[in-house]
């Protein structure tokens, strides 16, 4: 017997599965499992039975076949090649931790090497540190600048150095339960030091070397200093080093207005510092919808942030503790002083101390590794995930990558990796979430689209809330109404944009966000009134008409 993958367009219910099994079981295909949300149908054919015949049953069942892949049986070991662990992961971020608990799941001797701390980015120094840094921010700007008339709130100056400490302990307690513990629970190797490829099959750490039979590399990135003149004189910090400081800066300049940069811009605004924020480049988040950039220009504006775009860096100098940023902005040279210098100019993949040409593994022009869709590197026993790869920079999609890997290097699964439909939050106030085709990306994709842009200020929860700053906008294909991107600018938008994500990857239309039931007084119910919007005025409904 051997099993296959069946891409099925067409279905639409369980009644459509039951359609697919039933025409697969009339040539013989057995423990078969046809999925409507995944558009595919997994089944094991008899040798003797071309795979051609289960595409023309589901032809003639309706639907539409497309393209059948022959799942490979587990490895159980990666029987075969030699080597001294069946899969050698670099690593010990999100995805290094899905790949190796899934590959030991499927029987497979694992190691994983680090040369750092255990747990990567996300833990260490960047999605806990920062978001539970936000929140206290959040709550000393409410403190600050409540908007409701009646209640009267103050904050006292911010102890910083407590604040980090706290933080810490929570990093601590993190990486202890979510990375730590489980080494030992999944019985996988651990090994310090760093790791350079010998040969293909062959990595040497601390002078021992290695044999693996596959190998993950997923050792993540790290943030990228620009050329500036005067920059490396200076004492500035970057998103890693920021976040570890004990005394609050009166004034920050952030070099950067990437999600990184706008984030802790964000932080450091709420506790209190005054904050410049440069961008190179003219257009205020360039890859975001207009209506987009410009709500959350107006957003920071309105918060006191000084966002400045189309800045040209002359040079960078420091005089005692005061830095002095020398640009020059429509023609007119300024000078910016700060007390603390942050660089977030977007981040490198940690490449270079592998010896990749080594093992023969091609890189980009900026030292990312290149994959395939399955994952693979240039050669066919590596495969890279995560931030090294210069995909999404997001923790759970590096891990929903290691998981794949695990599933084609170790499983034979021969899985694509699917980024159609990934959500992005950046936890500004008010965030910013998005998922799928902005208006732009579908029109240069050929697309007709028609599009619903609702101001914030039609949403009850935010009416209630006192905060109107903000945006719903929706993007639909013009023909079938499927909706092919949401982006949100609210409060909670991060929670709202899983809805989002749900619609964009199941090909929802507008139509069915319609006639679904949204909870009142939530910022969710503005993704069912930006749909209405389509042929309403929703400022002419009642409370929830909608």
């Amino acid at each position: 017997m051997k099993r296959y993958r069946l891409i099925v367009r067409g279905m639409t219910c369980t009644g459509c599965e039951e359609h697919i099994a039933t025409a697969l079981e009339n040539i013989g295909a057995v423990n078969i499992d046809a999925s409507y949300r995944h558009g595919e149908a997994t089944f094991e054919l008899p040798d003797d039975v071309d795979v051609r015949k289960a595409q023309e049953a589901i032809r003639e069942a309706k639907y539409q076949p497309g393209e059948v892949q022959e799942i490979q049986p587990p490895r159980n070991g990666v029987a075969g090649d030699e080597g001294e662990y069946d899969y050698l992961i670099i690593g010990s971020g999100g995805a290094a931790f899905a790949s190796a608990i899934k590959a030991v799941e499927y029987g497979a001797k694992v190691a994983m090497i680090e040369r750092g701390t255990v747990g990567g980015t996300c833990v260490n120094i960047g999605c806990v540190p920062s978001k539970t840094l936000l929140r206290a921010g959040e709550i000393h700007h409410l403190a600050k600048t409540n908007p409701f008339i009646g209640i009267h709130t103050s904050a006292g100056d911010v102890d910083l150095a407590s604040l980090i400490k706290h933080k810490n302990e929570l990093v601590s307690q993190l990486r202890e339960q979510k990375y730590v513990d489980l080494i030992d629970d999944y019985g996988f190797d651990f090994i310090r030091g760093e790791a350079k490829f010998i040969d293909e099959k062959t990595v040497e750490v601390g002078g021992r070397r290695l044999t693996a039979k596959r190998f993950l590399i997923a050792t993540g990135a790290s943030p990228d200093i620009p050329d500036i003149p005067g920059l490396k004189d200076v004492d500035y910090v970057t998103s890693t080093t920021l976040l570890e400081r004990k005394r609050l800066p009166k004034r920050l300049v952030v070099i950067g207005a990437g999600f990184v940069g706008l984030e802790l811009g964000t932080l450091f605004n709420n506790l209190g510092t005054e904050v410049t924020i440069l961008q190179r480049g003219d257009t205020f988040l360039r890859k975001y919808d207009l209506e987009i950039a410009d709500v959350v220009k107006q957003a920071l504006t309105e918060q006191g942030i000084n966002l400045v775009t189309g800045a040209t860096y002359e040079r960078i100098e420091q005089h005692g503790d005061i830095k002095q940023v020398y640009v020059t902005v429509n023609g007119k040279q300024k000078v910016i002083e700060a007390d603390e210098l942050l660089i977030a100019t977007g981040r490198k993949p940690n490449t270079e101390a592998l010896h990749l040409e080594a093992a023969g593994i091609q890189v980009g022009s900026r030292g990312e590794i290149v994959v395939d869709e399955y994952l693979r590197t240039s050669h066919p026993s590596v495969y890279a995930a995560g931030d090294v790869t210069l995909g999404p920079q997001f923790v759970y999609v590096a891990a929903y990558e290691g998981g794949i890997a695990a599933d084609n290097a170790i499983g034979g699964a021969n899985r694509k990796a699917n980024l159609e439909a990934v959500p992005g939050v950046t936890f500004t106030n008010p965030s910013i979430a998005t998922v799928g085709l902005t208006e732009k990306q579908a029109k240069e994709k050929g697309l007709e689209v028609r599009t619903s842009v609702l101001p914030l200020s039609a949403v009850p929860r935010a009416i209630v809330n006192r905060e109107t700053t903000g945006i719903f906008k929706l993007v639909a294909d013009a023909n079938t109404f499927k909706v092919l991107g949401v982006h949100v600018v609210a409060e909670n938008a991060g929670e709202v944009i899983y809805a989002g994500t749900l619609a964009v990857k199941f090909g929802l239309t507008i139509e069915d966000l319609r006639d679904s039931l949204a909870p009142y007084l939530t910022m969710a119910e503005g993704l069912k009134l930006a749909a209405l919007t389509f042929d309403k005025d929703v400022s002419k409904l009642s409370c929830c008409a909608g």
